[in-house]
């Protein structure tokens, strides 16, 4: 008796950047909006990774996601990021509330001529499935956004990368009294992604 297997595919170096990037456009929409950061009307739904999925319809946070996202995939095919971070902050007095981390690591020794690793796409797939389940079970758990809130994204480089003329310096944002979840990675085998979600703790 045999079992069907999945399809291997040849993942490179710049096809496991484009899926990685994909995937944080659709894991920071479903964070925007599973948290109520906007408006619920301001996103149409879709389906990717065999899922219902949520993306913003608001012109000017599409474009600043679209940028963020390129200039994402430009430094996983670098492999010079290491973690992205998206910051909710409260509009009342700008206290830090969540920070939601994704920690990257890459196979350094990979680069534009080297030999494709090995792996299905629904493996992959199915990963990220799992993460983005993940983020849309936290709104039973994390506490309630009473304020009005807006989000940052922190993008981590190595230190000799150069940053964007549009770009600015920040600081961590941490949270003080906070609580940590850790969610599920996914991995491209070029790429892996660990992800995690820190919340302020008013009981401490």
């Amino acid at each position: 008796m045999t079992t069907k297997q999945a399809a291997k595919s040849k993942i490179t170096l710049k096809g496991s950047s484009e899926i990685v990037a994909e995937f944080f456009y659709y894991g920071i929409n479903s964070i925007l909006y599973q948290r109520g950061i906007y408006p619920s009307e301001s996103f149409s739904r879709s389906s990717k990774y065999n899922l219902t999925m949520w993306t913003t319809t608001d012109e000017e946070l599409k474009n600043y996601l679209n940028n963020i996202v390129t200039q994402l995939k430009e430094w996983l095919t670098q492999k010079t990021v290491q973690k992205l971070v998206l910051v909710v902050t409260s509009t009342d007095n700008n206290e830090v509330l969540e920070r939601w981390q994704f920690d990257i690591q890459c196979d350094k020794e990979m680069n534009s001529e080297s030999k494709p690793k090995e792996k299905s796409l629904e493996e992959i797939n199915r990963g990220i499935r799992d993460v983005v389940r993940q983020i849309t079970a936290t709104v039973t758990f994390l506490p309630l956004l009473e304020s009005g809130c807006v989000f940052d994204l922190l993008i981590y480089t190595d230190k000799d990368q150069e940053t964007p003329e549009t770009w600015e310096e920040s600081g961590p944002r941490m949270i003080i009294n906070s609580q940590e979840v850790r969610l599920r990675s996914f991995t491209t085998s070029v790429h892996k992604v660990d992800a995690m979600v820190c919340y302020k703790n008013d009981d401490v």
